[in-house]
């Protein structure tokens, strides 16, 4: 499935890559409230939740879902800024109407929940339906829409406050040394954007996102089909993201994606790791795998081996060779197989990674 984003403004803007100190902390506020999706980052997530104070953790529990399934529009801006402060005095200058509708957009359901037409604040059957809505996700969004609507300035100005609380109990910290990495990936991203051209930067990014060949539009492999347009869209590196492809397309708001800067090794597309999954999924390969892990075999020997015959191997063996699961190397006459130990361990963490995108 694809989400489609359609540009329509010139082509040396349509496509812009920037750093989001408030982009990085929600990604930060995510890996909080969801460490089993980044266990790289267990031990900073556990730090972290033992040093914060009551007041504090029991604030980022009451509004954790602005962050925690998707994330808020507000919190992944479009046009960052070089401080947290400055974004937020951004958030600031919204209107409620449009803050309101962001909000209960995560608020209200697992999946994007979003509110056009009547607001909320000025509708009572579209009040109604966000406040249902709510109360069907939990006790804790029920409460946090009602304030919202209630009082949309009180909610706003106690979100800001806890955000500049976390920066005053972690992220001023780990912004230190994950502003040096993101900058770092943004200077690769910009030259390659200005040397090589727009499919370059994008293909560095993900395998998940790729530009239509004339330059009108962005594809990136999500759970919708579905297409928005715009007049550009904004890519924001994360440290903290990994392994999340995270894509803001609302009506209204400019597209933005957030996505993990480059680890120890480029993580393999969800079609690779669907193809190994698919490969394994044959007891006569897993026989196969297994004879192969003890050392390396001819066709010859694992058909003697299974009672199978040679023709029968070569179509298996063929197909865990497409799935990167073998390596080949001719001795002669003979060629003997050998298991890609590397790439059959990092399938799990591959998997993880594929879904979690």
């Amino acid at each position: 499935m694809t989400l489609r984003i359609d540009l329509s403004g010139p082509p040396s803007g349509r496509v812009r890559f920037a750093v989001s100190p408030l982009a990085e902390l929600t990604a930060m506020l995510h890996v909080l409230a969801e460490p089993g999706h980044h266990p790289q980052l267990a031990g900073w997530a556990g730090d972290v939740w033992a040093g914060l104070r009551p007041e504090l953790a029991e604030r980022l529990r009451e509004a954790e879902f602005l962050w925690r399934s998707s994330r808020a529009d507000f919190l992944v801006p479009a046009r960052p800024r070089p401080t947290l402060a400055e974004e937020l005095d951004d958030v600031d200058r919204i209107d409620d109407e449009t803050y309101v509708a962001a909000a209960l957009t995560t608020t209200c359901g697992s999946n994007r929940v979003h509110f056009g037409g009547p607001s909320p604040l000025t509708d009572t059957t579209a009040r109604q339906r966000a406040l249902d809505l709510a109360q069907a996700r939990g006790a804790l969004q029920q409460a946090f829409a009602e304030r919202l609507l209630a009082d949309p300035a009180a909610v706003r100005a106690r979100v800001r406050h806890t955000l500049e609380q976390c920066a005053e109990a972690f992220f001023d910290t780990a912004w230190t040394g994950a502003a040096v990495q993101l900058a770092t990936d943004l200077r690769l991203k910009n030259d390659l954007l200005q040397r090589q051209g727009v499919a370059a930067a994008l293909a560095s990014v993900s395998g998940a996102i790729t530009p239509a060949p004339d330059g009108d539009s962005v594809f990136v492999d999500k759970l919708q089909d579905t297409a928005t347009a715009a007049t550009g869209v904004t890519f924001l590196p994360s440290v903290y993201g990994r392994p999340h492809l995270v894509v803001i397309h609302a009506p209204g708001w400019q597209p933005v994606v957030q996505y993990p800067v480059a680890g120890p090794s480029q993580p393999v597309s969800l079609e690779t790791v669907t193809l190994r999954l698919e490969a394994l999924a044959h007891p006569v390969r897993l026989r196969l795998l297994r004879t192969l892990a003890r050392g390396p075999h001819t066709t010859g020997e694992l058909a003697h081996a299974w009672e199978l015959s040679p023709p029968e191997v070569s179509r298996h063996l063929a197909v865990l060779r497409r799935a990167g699961l073998l390596t080949a190397r001719r001795h002669g006459r003979y060629v003997r197989y050998s298991v890609n130990l590397p790439d059959l361990t990092a399938l799990g963490a591959d998997l993880l990674t594929a879904v979690l995108r």
